[in-house]
């Protein structure tokens, strides 16, 4: 069991009524981690400790702004042992898994500390003569990020690293499922010598969630908000945003559609198939949720994924390496379960995998999937995925675009400039041609659209995001005024 502390102001703390909570391991039910459940109290301290660091932070120069995001890298990456088995512990996670997460998160400090020398702005024509007119960006002040369980260590990164690049300080509220991991990211900034009160950590018991977030964003000197999870709640967090007038970054569900054209390579769409369906048991919002596969080459293509599906190894991440760990909790297990008892009721033919007793949900498939199927328009967010025949381009696109969400989505075909066709009609922040659903780097703009959220992290996206653009004017010679 791993005992964690709040940071506030640079000093480690316990909550301020000695309250805690603890996180169990999805599998044995053995307490993996107790943490401090904070009071809204020491939630505003922690704001308040992130507008004061603000001044100094603000301030400093690019150049250290960047040393110490590069030493927050190398810190994070020296962690990766005590990563695996935090993962492995809270949320079941594979060490593959864990592993990429803590490559992704250092990568994505790389790239933030680069962006440190690259918030400009430009000068704008006037017509007011001898007027030198400039859009400048500034740092916002402070930012609330809030990141999830699923991807800990890449979301949690995330959340911090370009915010603070721009000049910006942070609170990171952890996720109540996965505090020790999130904990060690910020022991990474800690490591690295950031002043006091630049970056803040939270937790807090899940029934505190709500008015703890509530009277964060309300401070006046939160002037941003970035929140990683699940669309429910981030349309909760928008709606206190919008009272409060607060810019928010919203990446939420996802049910990513892979398009499998007649002319595809089968062995290459497999394989993304597989990978983007079953990485983390399918618990990563750009996971392959649909398989729409020309009727032309479906049963091929079906076969040789059942096959690949069938053997990906499964079991319990703590006993040795594994591709399909445990899912997060008995929730899941109960929501794939009754997709999968909806489908096969409805006429759905079960290829593999199937029920699960305990969090171990081996690699299911479900074929001639129809719309009237939970599976075909709900997000499991777990191992267990649909297929989708359809007859032709048109058929494909119709049923891509027949969802609620809009994030990560992927064409395979020969043909590139009709992948490339199919691809621009993709209602989705990202798609991908020739390439899994599941595809990430810290200099993308990753975000979505429709019920997948508003906005975008990654590379200069997020320094228009995480920056106010100001028109700033210099008047060099006299200036003429009607009275």
């Amino acid at each position: 069991m791993t005992t964690i502390s709040l940071l506030i102001n640079g000093q480690q703390k316990q909550a301020s009524n000695q309250a805690t909570f603890q996180r169990c391991n999805p599998l044995d039910g053995k307490v993996a981690t107790t943490a401090p459940a904070a009071t809204v109290q020491d939630a505003l301290e922690a704001v308040e400790a992130a507008s004061k660091a603000f001044t100094v932070w603000s301030a400093m120069g690019p150049s250290e702004r960047r040393a110490l995001l590069l030493k927050a890298a190398q810190s994070l990456q020296d962690k990766s042992d005590q990563f695996i088995q935090a993962m492995a512990g809270e949320t079941g996670s594979s060490a593959m898994w864990a592993g990429f997460n803590v490559q992704l998160g250092a990568n994505t400090l790389i790239e933030a500390a680069s962006l440190c020398t690259q918030v400009s702005g430009e000068t704008i024509p006037s017509d007011v003569p001898g007027n030198v007119a400039m859009a400048v960006r500034q740092p916002a002040g402070v930012v609330l990020g809030m990141a999830p369980w699923n991807a800990p260590i890449i979301l949690g990164v995330r959340a911090i690293a370009t915010p603070l690049a721009c000049g910006n300080t942070v609170i990171l509220k952890g996720s109540e499922m996965c505090p020790a991991t999130h904990g060690l990211i910020i022991q990474a900034f800690q490591d690295a010598g950031l002043p006091e009160g630049v970056v803040n950590f939270i937790t807090n018991a899940p029934e505190d969630a709500g008015q703890i977030v509530e009277a964060m964003i309300a401070h006046p000197a939160v002037r941003r908000v970035n929140f990683t999870g699940s669309t429910r709640v981030g349309k909760i967090i928008a709606e206190s945003c919008a009272r409060y007038l607060k810019p928010a970054v919203l990446e939420l569900g996802g049910k990513a559609p892979l398009v499998i054209l007649d002319d595809a390579d089968l062995d290459a769409a497999v394989n993304a198939a597989a990978f983007g369906a079953f990485a983390n048991s399918g618990q990563i919002c750009m996971s392959t949720e649909r398989i729409i596969v020309d009727e032309k080459i479906a049963d091929e293509f079906v076969a040789r994924l059942s096959e690949k599906a069938r053997n990906l190894p499964l079991g319990d991440p703590r006993e040795g390496p594994v591709v399909l760990g445990s899912v997060v909790d008995m929730a899941t297990v109960e929501r794939c379960n009754g997709m999968i008892d909806d489908a096969v009721a409805k006429g759905g033919k079960l290829l593999c995998g199937g029920k699960a007793e305990n969090t171990l949900i081996p690699a299911t498939l479900i074929d001639n999937v129809t719309s009237d199927m939970r599976i075909y328009t709900d997000e499991s967010f777990g191992p267990v995925k649909g297929i989708v025949r359809v007859n032709g381009v048109e058929e494909a696109i119709a049923a891509a675009n027949d969802n609620d969400y809009g994030l990560a989505a992927a064409v395979f075909g020969k043909d590139v400039g009709r992948a490339m066709y199919v691809a621009s009609r993709i209602q989705s922040g990202i798609c991908h041609v020739n390439g899994p659903t599941v595809h990430d780097e810290a200099q993308m703009p990753f975000g979505g659209v429709k019920d997948s959220g508003i906005g975008r992290f990654g590379g200069k996206a997020g320094i228009e995001a995480f920056t106010d653009l100001r028109w700033i004017s210099i008047q060099t010679t006299p200036r003429h005024y009607p009275f």
